[in-house]
Parts: C-alpha cells; sequence; structure tokens
C-alpha cells in the first residue's frame, strides 16, 4: 500500500500538469515513479532465504535428545554385565558346594561288591561315585592309553597316560566279576605307551635262570621232575589268582571345545569315552567304568600310579575360587557405575 505523502505528492503534480496543459505549458513526463517500481521491482527479484520450517527442526531436536538419551544409558551397559558375571559366579559357588556335599557322602558309604551292584540293574545314577571291590584278571592285551595327562611328582611336571584295560572274570570263581568291567588303572609314564604293560611287570627269570642251572649241574630225572613245577606253578599264577581291586564307578568325560576327538582306528584317546572305549575293547556299550583308587602301591612296580580319592572331592575352581571371583566383579560393576554416573552428571559453572 503506498503511503498517504505519497498519494498527496501524486494528486498534487497531476493537478499541476492539468493547469499547465489548460494554459498551452508544455509538461515533462514524471521519471520518479518508473524509476521507484523498478528499484521495486528489482529487489523483488532477488532471492529471499526460505522460512524455517518449524515442524522439521522440532523433530530434529527431539531425535537428538533420543541419541543423547541413548547414549547415556549404553555407559551402564559394562556394569550391568560385570553386575550378572559376579550374580552367575554366585549361584555357580552353590552348585559346587551341593556337588561337593554329594560326592563326599557317596565316598564316605561302605564299599559294595560286583555281586551286590548286579542287583541294582547297573544303573548309573546309583552308582556313580560309590566305591567298589572286583576281583577278576587283566586283559593287558587290550589295554589302551588315555592322554597326554600330566602329573606333579616332587614339583616336576611330567607327562604321561591312564591306561584303561578291560577287567575279565575268572571261570568258576563266585567272588569274581560275572561280566567284564573297564578299569581305569592309573597314571603311567609316557615310555609306558612304547612299551607293553606285560613288559613293565617284574619278570620270572631268576626262577627260569635256576631252571637252567639245574639242567646243567643236577642229574636228567630230578631235572625232569623239577622242571615240570615252575610251569605249574606259572599257570597257577596266570589262571587261579585273581587280581582284587577296589575302585569308585565313574561316568564318561566331558571334553572342552579345545579337545580333539578320540580316533580308535589310530588309538589315539583324547579323553575317557565309556561306550566308544567299551567297544573297542569288544564289550557292550553299558560296560562299567571304575578308577582304581587302591593305596597299596608296589615299590618294585609302582606304575601304573591309582587316583587319589581326594582328586575326586576337588574342582579346578573351588567354591572359595568363585566367592573371590564374586567380589571381584562387583568390584568392578561398581567402578564402572560410578564413572557413568560422573560421566552424565551435568558439570557446574564456576564462577
Amino acid at each position: 500500500m503506498p503511503s498517504r505523502s505519497r498519494l498527496l505528492s501524486d494528486s498534487l503534480l497531476s493537478a499541476m500538469a492539468a493547469l499547465k496543459l489548460s494554459r498551452g505549458i508544455p509538461t515533462i513526463p514524471k521519471c520518479t515513479p518508473v524509476f521507484s517500481s523498478f528499484l521495486t521491482s528489482e529487489r523483488n527479484l532477488q532471492p529471499q532465504p526460505p522460512p524455517p520450517l518449524i515442524g522439521e527442526a522440532a523433530v530434529a531436536s527431539q531425535t537428538e535428545e533420543e541419541r543423547g538419551r541413548w547414549s547415556k544409558l549404553l555407559l551402564f551397559i559394562p556394569g550391568a554385565i560385570s553386575f550378572g558375571l559376579g550374580t552367575w559366579q554366585i549361584f555357580r559357588r552353590q552348585e559346587k558346594i551341593k556337588m561337593l556335599d554329594y560326592r563326599k557322602k557317596r565316598l564316605d558309604m561302605e564299599p559294595i561288591r560286583w555281586n551286590e551292584i548286579g542287583s541294582l540293574g547297573h544303573n548309573m545314577d546309583s552308582l556313580e561315585f560309590r566305591k567298589v571291590i572286583c576281583e577278576g584278571m587283566y586283559d593287558e592285551g587290550k589295554s589302551l592309553f588315555v592322554g597326554p595327562r600330566s602329573r606333579s611328582i616332587s614339583g616336576v611336571t611330567e607327562n604321561g597316560y591312564y591306561v584303561i584295560s578291560p577287567f575279565i572274570p575268572k571261570a568258576g570263581d563266585s567272588d569274581s566279576v560275572q561280566r567284564p568291567i573297564l578299569v581305569n588303572r592309573g597314571w603311567v609314564p609316557r615310555s609306558w605307551r612304547n612299551r607293553s604293560l606285560k613288559d613293565s611287570r617284574p619278570s620270572k627269570k631268576p626262577s627260569d635262570s635256576k631252571t637252567t642251572d639245574l639242567q646243567v649241574n643236577g642229574g636228567s630225572i630230578w631235572w625232569k621232575f623239577w622242571s615240570r613245577k615252575p610251569k605249574l606253578s606259572k599257570d597257577t599264577e596266570h589262571t587261579e589268582i585273581p587280581v582284587k581291586v577296589a575302585g569308585v564307578v565313574r561316568g564318561s568325560e566331558k571334553p572342552s571345545i579345545f579337545v580333539p576327538e578320540n580316533d580308535p582306528k589310530s588309538g589315539q584317546w583324547f579323553y575317557v569315552d565309556i561306550p566308544m572305549i567299551a567297544q573297542a575293547c569288544g564289550l557292550p556299550d553299558d560296560t562299567l567304568y571304575i578308577e582304581d583308587i587302591n593305596e597299596n602301591a608296589s615299590a618294585t612296580d609302582p606304575y601304573p600310579v591309582p587316583k587319589d580319592v581326594n582328586t575326586l572331592i576337588r574342582y579346578s575352581v573351588m567354591p572359595q575360587d568363585h566367592l573371590n571371583y564374586t567380589l571381584t566383579w562387583y568390584s568392578l560393576s561398581a567402578a564402572v557405575t560410578f564413572m557413568a554416573f560422573k560421566r552424565i552428571r551435568p558439570k557446574r559453572v564456576q564462577r
């Protein structure tokens, strides 16, 4: 809208022009309104900045606020994770305490004989960690080695193997086992893997040497009579005298992801798998497996070394260790959470 002063000036100029025309005076065309209109149109042709979009700006600011809120919440994730791990250590400690109590109670029970085991129906749940007494004969020709397994002797760690042999019944003996079982006879050095178990026992060569001397120096009649006697005693030793084994019923081992798979064809056994070992020995899959815990080791024949009963009531991580881990995780959770609060806390402006 033109202003009032401009309207008055325009009307005054038009009146003066009409008066001059009436008197015959030529008029000069007015250029000012044309120039002013040109400037106005030129000003309108210049690009003007678009007005701000109020809706998009509000959405952008809201998105930034949400991002900031989520970034603040992410700071508390490490503290929550460490707190969860500490809580898991508490539950794991309670489980270990219950399992150790269960094993101790089972091991404190009176040992049972093989005939009593047969009446239980070979239920592994009712037999595991029970002490048993068996009599029978070792089938050493089918023995196998599981390992490598380390053993600390006087502070020195030595690698070796567990030797597992089938324990077969003796015919005509009521106290003997009635069906074959598997016996973990204990730990042996690595050198035992390259030789048979039979050669590792004390040899009977002294008696054979005596027989040879008598054959050379003695008479033929007495030598024939005496030479038959060692053969009978040797046969009696291997066929009529059973071996008594005191052990603990165990189950198959649960290997970690880093343990290789067993290879029965090449004789490589890295962990105890009872059905697989039983098949390799020609026994049924449900064959009973025990670990020898006989403490009466011979000084002249120290190997195999039976397992210690105390190792059956120990874990690599004991309940006390779980308690220490719990305190460590909770302390870490508290420290990380405190740092997160300190990070998101608004800073005070100092004047």
